[in-house]
Formats: C-alpha cells, sequence, structure tokens
C-alpha cells in the first residue's frame, strides 16, 4: 500500500475546480443527526451517519455506531463501523447485507452517461475490517436498470487500508434530471447465492443480474464480532483519486438536512419525552374548544421533496406523538397532532383536543423529525 504520506495532500493545493467534486455527502462520516449507535439492526433504513443507508435481509444482527477512529493523519476523525452481535455462516440464497448512499440523477448530469461522452467515475475510501478478503462495490444505475460490480481486497486484519476503484464510462442510458434516486453505490458486506452465483461483472455496464452482482464478497456475519469500518468515501468523475473533499460541518449539516431534519438539539435522539426547551415554542393560531391551528414551521433547508412528518411528544406530555399545549395555567396534552399542510420549505400543524379554554393564544411546545432519503 502506497505511504500516506504520498496518498494525503494539504487541502490548500486544492484549486477551485476541486468545489463539490464528491458527489457522495457527509463520506467522512462527520454528520449523525439521528444517532451516534443503534443495536439489534436486522432491517433496512438509515441508522447513523447522515446519508449511509443499511440494506439487510436475514444475514445476522449488527449493531451500527459512528467510531472516534480513522487513520492516523489522513485528516479523518470518525468512521461508520458495522458490528456483528448475531452470526448467520451460512446465509440463504437471497441474504444480503450492503451499506449504499443514493444519489440524485440531477446532481449526475455532468457525467454525460448514455452519450458517446460519457465520463469514467473513481470512488476512493479507507477501510478496516477483522475479515480479510474479497469485497464488493457496485455501481447500480437506477434509471436504466444497469449496473457494475468491482472488487477490492481487506489485507490485513484490523489495519486501515486506502482503496481506489475506477469504473468505465456507459454510453447506454443516461440518468434522469431529477430529484429522484438515479445511482446506488453499494458497498456489500455479506451476499447469498442469489447474488453471487455467476460472474462479477466488472468490466462494463451491463443490464442487472442479480447472480453477477457479488460474485466472491465474504461473509462479515460468519462470527459474532466481526466488524467493518469505512470513511473518507469519495465518488468523483475521471480515472484518478484525489485528495478528499473536506467542508466544513455546517455545510455537510445543510448537505443532509435536505433529506432529514429535526426540532431539537443536534446531539440529541429525537423522540417521545425529549425536553421542551429542545422543541417548538410558538403561540397558537385561530382556535376554538375542538382545534386549534398554528402559524408554519420552517425547514433549516429546502428538503429534497414534500418530506414525511413524525411528530413526537415533549417531557411535558404523557401521550406518544401528540404535542403539548399551556392552557393559561397547566400544561396539557394535544391529540390527533397532524400536518395541516406542507411542502419542501415548511409545515403547518392542527391540533385536537379537549378540556381546554377556547379563544386563549395557547403555547405550543413538541418534537418533530422531517425526513425525505432516496
Amino acid at each position: 500500500m502506497a505511504k500516506l504520506s504520498n496518498i494525503l495532500t494539504a487541502r490548500s493545493s486544492q484549486g477551485p475546480s476541486d468545489n463539490f467534486k464528491n458527489l457522495i455527502i457527509n463520506g467522512d462520516m462527520q454528520v449523525a443527526q439521528r444517532a451516534t449507535s443503534v443495536a439489534s439492526i436486522t432491517t433496512n433504513n438509515y441508522y447513523t451517519a447522515d446519508r449511509f443507508g443499511t440494506n439487510v435481509t436475514t444475514l445476522g444482527t449488527w449493531t451500527q455506531s459512528v467510531e472516534n477512529d480513522a487513520p492516523t493523519g489522513s485528516g479523518f476523525r470518525k468512521s461508520l463501523k458495522m458490528l456483528c452481535t448475531t452470526a448467520d455462516a451460512s446465509p440463504a440464497a437471497g441474504d444480503l447485507l450492503r451499506i449504499n448512499q443514493v444519489i440524485e440523477g440531477q446532481n449526475l448530469q455532468h457525467i454525460k452517461k448514455g452519450t458517446a461522452s460519457a465520463e469514467q467515475l473513481t470512488v476512493s475510501f479507507w477501510v478496516k475490517a477483522n475479515v480479510t478478503g474479497t469485497y464488493i462495490v457496485e455501481f447500480l444505475d437506477n434509471d436504466n436498470t444497469r449496473q457494475v460490480s468491482k472488487s477490492y481486497t481487506v489485507n490485513t486484519s484490523g489495519t486501515w487500508e486506502y482503496k481506489t476503484i475506477t469504473i468505465p464510462a456507459d454510453a447506454t442510458g443516461a440518468f434522469d434530471n431529477d430529484n429522484d434516486a438515479s445511482l446506488y453505490l453499494q458497498f456489500w458486506l455479506g451476499a447469498g447465492t442469489t447474488w453471487t452465483s455467476g460472474t462479477l461483472n466488472s468490466s462494463s455496464w451491463a443490464s442487472v443480474t442479480n447472480a453477477n452482482r457479488a460474485v466472491g464478497q465474504v461473509n462479515l456475519a460468519s462470527a459474532i464480532s466481526n466488524y467493518w469500518q469505512i470513511t473518507g468515501v469519495q465518488l468523483e468523475v475521471g480515472d484518478t483519486a484525489t485528495p478528499f473533499e473536506f467542508k466544513p460541518f455546517d455545510q455537510d449539516l445543510r448537505e443532509c438536512q435536505r433529506y432529514y431534519t429535526k426540532s431539537c438539539n443536534y446531539a440529541t435522539v429525537v423522540g417521545n419525552g425529549v425536553s421542551f426547551s429542545e422543541g417548538v415554542y410558538m403561540a397558537g393560531g385561530s382556535h376554538n374548544t375542538n382545534t386549534l391551528s398554528t402559524t408554519s414551521i420552517s425547514f433549516p433547508v429546502t428538503m429534497r421533496a414534500t418530506p414525511t412528518i413524525t411528530f413526537y411528544r415533549t417531557d411535558l406530555s404523557s401521550s406518544n406523538g401528540q404535542w403539548a399545549f399551556f392552557d393559561g395555567g397547566a400544561h396539557r396534552d394535544g391529540s390527533g397532532t397532524s400536518v395541516l399542510g406542507s411542502n419542501e420549505n415548511r409545515f403547518s400543524v392542527t391540533f385536537t383536543y379537549t378540556g381546554a379554554t377556547a379563544y386563549r393564544s395557547n403555547i405550543i411546545s413538541g418534537q418533530w423529525k422531517a425526513e425525505i432519503e432516496l
């Protein structure tokens, strides 16, 4: 492996053309709005580091965490870790485990995919695992049902290793120019024969054949305490990996908030019982003895599309999922808290409640999250 000094270049050497070269959001795992550790993972979801999703189909049980562990001297401080807590040494045919990031089509137009001028892509990253052997990275074109897979090797157990992978250009199938899912970058960690029984499709893009997608992939779920970590993920145009594009934390956070944002403090896991001091305060609008209509709440950034809103109670409320209001002397639970209207910039809320004095300017408190992941 190349010396670290030959891999890393000071940020000051990067020119203006380097701005926004990385198609991956939060590749250094700095932003984790949802949580920094989640146990007992057996289903698909977004758990810790923003924009990195987990796909798991009956292949073990996992703890995912954002660790304060990264290659020394690299500029990275955090990494995403998958730790096996229930093993599955004999995967069924359809079993799988992947970590992925999904990219909007409108952010991929400069690749010129589907034309004679299509560009190559290069992904680079740091990886550490205790299971050595072959791992698969897959590039999946969701718009045209095409894919290409490449392998990399973890050579030494428990050691950070730098990897670069270049994939060929594809003159077939343009990415849609919209805000939907176009390109999946997928890091396979385990796969049954449905995904491994063919020949790895590594030389060129082709129509999806499941048997050719993850051939040779080791089974990280083979034993309890097996783990895999990653950081410094960068996907860029061209056939050469360049130094990682470090961004200020607030810029990374804003890019992540396009897909997920919440009402409480950054370091607080949103949910029922979070202090009302971290929640929403507002005077009620027009209301009567049965309903209350509030003013709208703006998101910190424009979201990808109209998100799904989930409501949570504060610590002053006893009804899960309901906001509370101050009725001239006491906090009371709302009921039927729901979205009155929403778009990608804001939402408003309507309440149903009983026992409150009519026509007062009640003070409302509560928690919420908004999510519109790809």
